[in-house]
């Protein structure tokens, strides 16, 4: 039987290779192989075999960067030396590599084959993956701030760890975690996080063997948590009324599934949960007109999980120049749960929750994806009960421009806390100070033009830009925006930042926007600046 091989850098990458060219996998397959050798390459940050790269500052990048150790690469594999090849297995552990923030390319060929065997070459390209960070943000009227540092790859483990100083509209503290997603070259999951602020503190702690893969058999885990925070209401963009609020939760989970079959995965879980809400008012700060009651949940639950084996790779959507692995199949979860106070409840009740998701390719250019969610309390009446849906449309236009257009609406029924739903610069109107709506209804529409460019500056900073147009409201129940309770639009166009070779990815934005419905109290023009995930 074959076995497994490592190389390191661009020494091993450039080792001899068969004249003639191997199959492809779909080939492969067809033909009933093996897998032999799997070669395992994790290359350095920078390819000095570009001439482009191959500069001073990108060699001692790589020298002082600590590449992923192979065998946190082979952990993550889902086939084996001996095994029959499945397509279907390698582009699963493509998209599993790819989501780990710290590499930033994934490439898995057959490098030879014979007498019905195939070696695989397995190749992997890092980012920085140490990020002493200095940032400031505004959005909404309001500035925020960080001081950080932090490490996705400690040592090329895999391990990641961090300790930051955030500020923000809600508070300002210390923050510590530390997570391992491959617990001593288990399929274990273990994290931890501790948070010291300004208006109390917080802590988690989770430990878990996931359903990691599509035709994972077995799940289980169990996490706690703490919270001791000041929460605010909020209107017109300022915060009215504050109030404590403690949070205690506990979960056990234990599932099964019989794996892939026919494109689909189904999963089954039964858990039970503890979760303990206690609110009070504090003398220094505004009370509100009601404050929401204590409860204690209880609640063993049962959960399924349905998913469709159905994905597209692709570039220039929500990243610039990243690969991004898109679902496009039904993906959803349910969950019931029934509290009892025999348990320690506070009250008998239901505890529900679903959602559903699925991707339409609507045109060779253009994708669809959807989703909705639903969730409550019933102890005879409805209490605490949301649903939501949205919609995203990208439609590309040529190598340089992409059309996007998302739609999202929300109510919710017998809320805890008054306004729930909010809406402003902080969360898709950005042309409006941050939480300037507040209701128990919410839409919103975004239309957006973002382009593209090969623009690539030092080899590190990828730059599109946008123009777009937003239209929102936020409306009904307690705490309503009176002074400006109609349906708010903006214009604006900004510029976007890709730090592409870093762990993190965050996609920098630099937005200009214009009220178009605005009161006395909102400046002409805001300025927004702030970091995200997707573009």
């Amino acid at each position: 039987m074959a076995a497994l091989a490592w190389a390191g850098g661009p020494a091993g990458a450039q080792e001899s290779r068969p004249e003639n060219p191997v199959a492809s996998f779909a080939e492969l397959e067809a033909a009933g192989a093996r897998i032999g050798d799997i070669r395992i390459v994790p290359e350095d940050m920078f390819d000095l075999t570009d001439p482009r790269e191959n500069k001073a500052l990108y060699r001692l990048a790589n020298k002082l960067h600590i590449n992923t150790r192979a065998r946190v690469i082979e952990r993550i594999l889902l086939f084996k030396t001996g095994e029959p090849l499945s397509v279907r297995l390698i582009e699963e552990t493509e998209r599993l590599l790819r989501a780990n923030r710290y590499l930033y390319d994934v490439t898995i060929t057959p490098i030879a084959y014979r007498d019905g065997v195939a070696d695989i070459e397995v190749k992997t390209r890092d980012t920085w993956s140490l990020e002493p960070g200095l940032s400031v943000g505004r959005a909404g009227g309001k500035n925020t701030g960080r001081l950080s540092i932090e490490e996705s790859n400690l040592f090329g483990t895999g391990i990641a760890v961090g300790l930051q100083y955030k500020s923000d509209v809600d508070r300002s503290g210390t923050q510590f975690h530390i997570a391992d997603n491959n617990v001593l070259g288990t399929r274990g999951v273990i994290a931890y996080s501790y948070a010291h602020q300004d208006d109390g503190s917080s802590q988690a702690l989770s430990l878990a063997r996931p359903f990691y893969a599509l035709d994972t058999r077995w799940a289980a885990g169990t996490s706690v948590s703490t919270s001791d925070t000041i929460d605010a209401l909020y209107n017109a963009g300022s915060s009215i009324a504050e109030y404590g609020h403690r949070r205690s939760q506990a979960e056990v989970f234990g599932g099964w599934s019989q794996g892939l079959m026919r494109g689909w995965t189904r999963r089954y879980s039964v858990g039970f949960l503890h979760q303990d809400d206690n609110y009070e008012l504090r003398p220094d700060r505004v009370a509100p007109v009601r404050l929401p009651s204590d409860l204690t949940v209880a609640a063993p639950f049962l959960r399924f999980e349905l998913i469709e084996d159905a994905f597209r790779k692709d570039t220039n959507l929500n990243q610039i120049g990243r690969i991004e692995d898109v679902t496009m199949g039904w993906q959803s979860t349910a969950q019931l749960g029934r509290s009892l106070s025999a348990l320690g409840a506070s009250r008998d009740l239901w505890v529900y929750s679903a959602n559903l998701s699925n991707g339409y390719d609507v045109t060779k250019d253009s994708i669809l994806l959807t989703s909705a969610s639903f969730g409550g309390r019933y102890a005879g009446d409805s209490e605490n009960q949301s649903l939501g849906g949205s919609a995203r449309y990208y439609h590309r236009q040529g190598g340089y421009l992409l059309y996007y257009a998302s739609v999202s609406a929300d109510v919710v029924h017998d809320p805890d806390v008054p306004g729930p739903l909010l809406l402003g610069g902080d969360n898709g109107l950005r042309g409006y100070p941050l939480r300037y709506q507040a209701g128990e209804r919410r839409a919103l529409l975004t239309l957006e033009a973002r382009a593209y460019s090969d623009w690539y500056p030092l080899r590190l900073i990828r730059v599109g830009g946008a123009v777009f147009y937003d239209v929102g409201r936020a409306w009904g129940g307690e705490n309503q925006n009176l002074s400006n309770p109609g349906w708010l639009n903006d214009v604006g166009f900004g510029l976007r930042f890709l730090n592409a070779r870093t762990a993190f990815g965050h996609v920098l934005h630099a937005d200009i926007a214009f009220p178009l419905n605005r009161d006395p109290s909102i400046k002409s023009v805001q300025f927004i600046l702030r970091t995200k995930v997707a573009l």
